[in-house]
Order: structure tokens, then sequence, then C-alpha cells
């Protein structure tokens, strides 16, 4: 059952703000903002923090916002984080506030992520029930891939700059129920890399493939070739994903190409296994090359680290789930084969990253038709206040 504790943030607190919430939501998610590009999205966000009273900067690595508010006499600081960024995605939702723009959309829910933290703010300024200092940090290019938004504000001094002790954030996740709380202590959402490799051949005639070194069959070869090493060096028991998602080469029919170009996704959970992958990837795509008579260049690039969890702060967030809306309510979340830069923040302080329940027939993430939905909003606004307050406890 939900927790009768009265001195913090209940479901309830937020009941009459649920219409408030959707109409803030619905803005954000018709006025979408590329990664890089979130400069009215992080005005919006500032102006309504400063009216609420919040000491807040702007511009922090890049278009992000930090926004402080203190009370009483504490020293402990926790900070939360909602990113703020949409995809070049063509939407449709055939939704009443569909994107304005064409090409844009919140195809993740980082609208939902940015209005929930901003319910929660404006409850805390509200009330004012805790002892230390909250800090909202609203983070630009979390889908950039490379640099992100995450990256760019630890570059630009954050932590320096705004003292904490714990940082919070979660992702909304889609085939859990609405309003449902997963936490996970440890590795939970992977490390992932971006591969490309150029294969260089020998180009000639269709008809006397003799005379060539062809560049498609070293790169089917090759494809296979690394389908194998999850399959025969990755122990069973850990997970690790390597996917070859394009082939590209030559134009014609009657054409072997000089070159062909794949490229990989490669997730892992592990450090270790992280390493390996990399080593195996670079060391079998120049014997296959070699071994046909071609040559390979790899470009291999790391991307997002492990979101790895820690233990006190994630048996922390799922007390304060469960207090919220219940044991039934709260769950422990799978392993995550897709990448986070909030795990930048978790290799400088200790915290934890949830998943916040988004329907179980929900579109799947990054989808054209995906929609954040609004029933989870106020259980999400809840929950930022309630960690908040029991965070900072007098």
């Amino acid at each position: 059952m939900q927790s009768q504790d009265n001195l913090h943030a209940r479901l309830s607190d937020f009941h009459d703000v649920e219409a408030d919430l959707a109409e803030t939501r619905h803005y954000l998610h018709a006025h979408p903002e590329l990664s890089f590009e979130e400069a009215e999205t992080a005005r919006y966000v500032a102006d309504k923090l400063e009216g609420w009273g919040f000491e807040v900067t702007r511009n922090v690595g890049g278009h992000g916002v930090v926004a402080r508010l203190s009370a009483g006499t504490g020293t402990k600081s926790v900070a939360i984080r909602a990113d703020m960024d949409a995809l070049p995605i063509q939407e449709d939702t055939g939704a009443a506030y569909a994107s304005t723009v064409p090409g844009k959309m919140h195809a993740c829910g980082h609208d939902g992520h940015t209005t929930m933290l901003l319910g929660a703010a404006e409850y805390l300024a509200r009330t004012k029930r805790f002892n230390g200092t909250v800090t909202l940090i609203f983070q630009p290019a979390e889908e950039a891939g490379h640099f992100s938004g995450a990256q760019r504000m630890i570059a630009d001094g954050l932590f320096e700059r705004f003292p904490i002790d714990a940082i919070f954030g979660l992702h909304n996740h889609p085939g859990a129920p609405a309003g449902a709380i997963l936490t996970r202590s440890g590795p939970m959402m992977a490390a992932g890399d971006t591969v490309t490799i150029t294969i260089t051949g020998k180009g000639g005639h269709a008809s006397r493939p003799h005379l060539t070194v062809d560049p498609v069959l070293v790169a089917c070869n090759l494809v296979v070739t690394l389908q194998s090493i999850v399959s025969r060096n990755i122990d069973p028991t850990q997970t690790a994903v390597v996917t070859v998602s394009t082939i590209h080469a030559g134009e014609a029919s009657n054409v072997i190409a000089n070159t062909a170009t794949i490229s990989m996704s490669v997730r892992s959970f592990d450090p270790a296994i992280r390493a390996f992958l990399e080593q195996r990837i670079r060391k079998l795509t120049q014997s296959v090359a070699e071994g046909h008579g071609a040559t390979a260049t790899i470009d291999y690039e790391n991307g997002y680290p492990v979101v790895v969890n820690a233990e006190k702060e994630t048996a922390f967030a799922r007390q304060v789930a469960e207090e919220l809306i219940g044991t039934e309510g709260v769950s422990t979340c799978h392993l995550i084969p897709g990448s986070e830069d909030f795990a930048y923040f978790l290799e400088q302080k200790p915290g934890s990253f949830l998943r916040l329940g988004n329907g179980e027939t929900s579109q799947i993430l990054h989808s054209s038709k995906y929609d954040f939905n609004d029933a989870s909003l106020t259980t999400g606004a809840a929950l930022w206040a309630r960690l908040a307050e029991r965070y900072l406890d007098a």
C-alpha cells in the first residue's frame, strides 16, 4: 500500500496539477529541438524555474540549465537530471499536439522527462520541506552519441560549480505499466560503440572475378566471422551484442567495386568484455581481409560507457519508490542493451538511473508513432519531489 507518511510528497499532492503537467508536456512535444539546438527549450525551462525562485544558471555545457534551491541549514545536495533534446524523425502519431517542426519529434520521451522534473521543481519551491540543496540538471544533447550533453556539462565544470553528493535520473520504459518504477543495482544499460570498416580490394569486370580482389566477398565473409565473436568467445552467462547494421558496395551489377564498407553496433555491460570485443573485431577484420588479399581500415568509436548504478543509492531510490506507489508497483529492471549518457555522471558521482513505465502497449522508443504517456507524469514528478525530500531529510 502507498505510504501514509504526510511529511513527504505523495501522488495525491500532484492530482491538482495533472492538467498543467500534460499542458507543459504537450507544448514541449509540439516544439522539439535536436541535440545542440535546444535554445528555446532551455529558455522555457529556465524562465519557469526562475519564476519559482530557483537560482538558475543557463548555458552550462551548451544549452544546459542548472537550477538550485536551498532550504533549512543542511549541507547535503542531491541532483536530479532530465534530458531535453528530440530526434530527427518525422512524427506519425496523429496527436493534436504533434510536432510542428517537420522532420523533428520527441520520439524518446524527453518532453516527459523534462515535464516531470519541472513538476517536482514547482512543488519543492512551493513547499520547501527539505533540509539542504536541491540541484536540478536539465541536460541537452543526450541523443548526440558523441561528446554529448553530459560530457559537455562535466567539461564545463558541472560538479565543481554545483557540488552534489549524489545524482539520480530516469527514462521512460515502453512495455511496463504506466507509472510502474523499475530499478537495478550495478550494470543496467550497455556501453555502445560504433565501428565502420572499409575493405579495399581490386575492382574490375564482373565476368572476370579471378582478375580482381572482390571486397563484397570479403565483407560477406567478415560479417559471418564477426557474428561468431559473442557466440564463441563470450561467457554465456555474460551479455554482449555485435550487430552488423549496413553493407555498402558498388553501383552496377557488372562491376566489381574497389571498396566495400560495413558498419556495426557493439554493446556490452562489462569494461573487460568491451575491451575484448574491440580487440577481437580488429584482429578478425585484419585476418579475413589479408586472407583474401584485401586490406581493411577500422574506425572504432567508443560511445557511451556502461550505466552502473551504485548499490546504496539504488536501494534508497527503490525504498522511496515503494513508499510512493507500493511494493507491487516497483520491480527489478532487466539489462537494457541500449545506451545512455547518464553513465558519464555516474562515473563522477554515486547515484542511480531508474526506469518509469510508459504502458504495456506503448510504441517503442525512436518510433515515429511513439508518444510519452501522460498517465506517468504525476508519478514521475512525485517520485522526484519525494526523493529530494527524503535524501535531504532534516
